[in-house]
């Protein structure tokens, strides 16, 4: 067969086949235009998922009848100042959309241009153009879409079923609004009204906060946290949810670059590895981050859809979005996600009813950790924002002031009560003595009872706080250990009888391969004849711990993690197991000087709103909800 050229029409069906392969890719396209045309308002109109029609109409600068005839010619495009295509600055740019959807419906598309006196109309029928005619049109452009792939019929059968393909249009004019909240956008779809978004205003950052709010829900909006910070050159803005806030999947995960919605591998890694210390592996946290750097340090020429982004300097990135969340989660102290206390309120309710839609229940205020001197706590020196204290937060910094006696820590203070539970503790309010206030006015008050011997019941000046005991002591374990491997390696403390743990052979092999770096963690481990392994010390942090029960346990998890990673890269797993044996237990009775401590230590110790998995550690309960709840109010 003699080699031929194809005709111009089946080429642009070809390229229509990588760039166009549904209806929501030509709504992607469309809608890109017009942003890029600095459009403040956008509306979307589709009949039958897209297939039968797709309407754009925007407000942007519009095209005279000579542009209108370049437009839909192959490679034709307004968006590349030079032939550089590396200086990307705009959504679309190869100047394949317009022919490519032409190629395969009938396009009309009518334009009138700032000033001009009049509109002009171009269609396109299955590949075939015609010649501009005058029109009627305000300002703008309106491109209208019939029969997609009417001229393709085979690739009508891959398609889902209208509803589908309504949902996939909808979630990509969501991610183009999330980045771009001063436009405007509404979507209708078979005689109903979906989508309607108004202009956000405020700076940029409160700005997309709205956008989000409106598009992922209330409850993000309330449990957002702030994200700014820089990096030679890069900037990273955003706001990312408490941990106590996920979901099961990353769905609700919308990351951008340039303005331009991605999903590239990089960031969703960067994102998994900053918060690792508060979620288990099969939840995923809900957030928007903005990246913005050098169109000449990111490739997104990679992909024909344009969702995929290559980057010049990968650890800069990754580095910069690691840092940044784990600042922000430092910064918002032991706060824990609002519909924790909104879920227990709904099942206290008569027949599970739900909350009241306009949402009367105030939320949590963010209680920031500080570290001494009050300066917030700084990392590589990246440029961050900072969360604005308000109501429990402001309480919290008060509490933290310098010029205040610092409680021991925690762990001194329950070790008598560990190694001897009838023992009371050592009396420290002479060392606190210093005009104290009521223990009822701190963030999380004052210890009132226990119950189940599990969860401790606090008063404070608003309401009352339940703390789960083992959970938020887990956590606390967690960071001190952290902590001291940071400072040079965790205190170990020598057994006076060494511990014999017989394993299967595999087990303490694994162990025993592992055995310098599970010293720097402060457990000492040798072997002792075939499956078994003799521990002579352990992490001082964890006082009385069930010594067999932990090795056991870090052997399944060394048995998970494999050889390819070291512990010190895995440190939250096995930092994690170990926290989790030497906290205070579910069942445990602990005196009102004992809660009060724990709860004095949360205080002061970041994440402490949830445990190792992602778990709250506490619930507040206002109590204008407890009223309502009695119909007091």
């Amino acid at each position: 067969m003699p080699i031929r050229m194809l005709p111009d029409t089946l080429v642009n069906r070809i390229a229509a086949g990588e760039v166009i392969e549904r209806p929501a890719a030509a709504v992607k396209e469309l809608v890109e235009n017009a942003i890029d045309a600095g459009a403040t308002r956008i509306d979307v109109v589709v009949r039958d998922g897209g297939k039968s029609l797709i309407t754009i109409t925007d407000d942007g600068c519009g095209m005279g009848p000579d542009e209108l005839a370049l437009a839909v010619e192959r490679h034709a495009t307004s968006k590349l100042p030079s032939d550089d295509l590396l200086d990307i600055r705009s959504l679309g740019f190869r100047g394949e959309a317009l022919p490519s959807i032409g190629a395969v419906s009938r396009l009309t598309l009518t334009s009138r241009p700032r000033g001009a006196d009049s509109a002009w109309a171009l269609t396109v029928d299955a590949g075939l153009k015609g010649a501009p005619q005058p029109a009627a049109l305000a300002q703008g452009t309106r491109v209208e879409v019939r029969d997609l792939f009417a001229a393709v019929p085979a690739r009508l059968k891959f398609l889902k079923a209208a509803r589908t393909e309504f949902d996939h249009i909808g979630d990509c004019i969501e991610r183009l609004a999330m980045a771009h909240p001063g436009v405007a956008f509404t979507l209708d779809g078979d005689n109903r009204s979906t989508l309607r978004l108004s202009a956000a205003q405020g700076d940029l950052l409160d700005a997309r906060l709205t956008r989000l709010g409106a598009l992922m829900g209330r409850d993000f909006q309330d449990n957002a946290v702030p994200v700014q910070a820089a990096r030679e050159g890069v900037t990273l803005a955003g706001w990312i949810g408490l941990p106590t806030l996920h979901r099961p999947t990353a769905r609700h995960q919308h990351l951008f670059v340039n303005g331009r919605p991605v999903r590239d591998k990089l960031m969703v890694g960067a994102v998994r590895a900053a918060y690792a210390d508060f979620l288990p592996r099969d939840r995923h946290p809900m957030l928007a981050l903005f990246l913005d750097l050098d169109p000449q340090e990111v490739d997104v020429n990679v992909h024909p859809a344009k969702a995929e982004v290559r980057f010049r300097d990968q650890g800069l990135v990754r580095g910069l979005i690691v840092g940044a969340l784990k600042h922000a989660l430092a910064e918002a102290g032991h706060r824990a996600s609002t519909t924790v206390g909104l879920a227990t309120l709904g099942a206290m309710r008569p027949e599970n009813s739900e909350v009241d839609a306009d949402g009367a229940i105030p939320s949590p205020s963010p209680l920031p950790y500080r570290s001494p001197g009050h300066q917030p706590v700084q990392s590589w020196g990246g440029s961050y924002g900072s969360v604005v204290p308000r109501g429990l937060a402001d309480r919290a910094t008060a509490f933290q002031a310098p010029h205040q006696a610092p409680l021991p820590p925690l762990q001194g203070r329950l070790a008598g009560w560990q190694a001897a539970p009838s023992a009371r503790p050592p009396d420290y309010s002479a060392q606190a003595a210093t005009a104290a206030p009521p223990l009822d006015s701190h963030p999380l008050g004052a210890a009132r009872a226990q119950v189940h011997n599990t969860y401790i019941v606090a008063q404070t000046t608003e309401g009352i706080v339940i703390v789960d005991q083992h959970a938020a002591h887990e956590r606390l374990v967690y960071e001190r250990m952290k902590t001291a491997l940071l400072e040079g390696g965790v205190k170990r403390q020598a057994l006076l009888i060494p511990e014999l743990v017989e394993l299967d052979e595999p087990s303490a092999n694994r162990l025993l391969g592992r055995a310098a770096e599970l010293a720097e963690l402060g457990l000492a481990v040798e072997g002792f004849g075939p499956g078994c392994v003799l521990v002579r010390e352990v992490p001082a942090l964890l006082g009385q711990s069930d010594v067999k029960s932990l090795v056991r346990d870090l052997a399944e998890e060394l048995a998970e993690l494999g050889d390819a990673l070291s512990l010190k890269e895995r440190l939250e797993s096995v930092c994690g197991t170990m926290a989790c044996h030497g906290s205070v237990r579910a069942g445990r009775s602990l005196s009102v000087e004992e809660m009060n401590a724990l709860l004095r230590q949360m205080e002061a110790t970041p994440h402490s709103g949830q445990c190792n998995h992602g778990r709250p550690t506490y619930v507040e309960l206002k109590l204008s909800d407890i009223e309502r709840l009695f119909g007091r109010r």
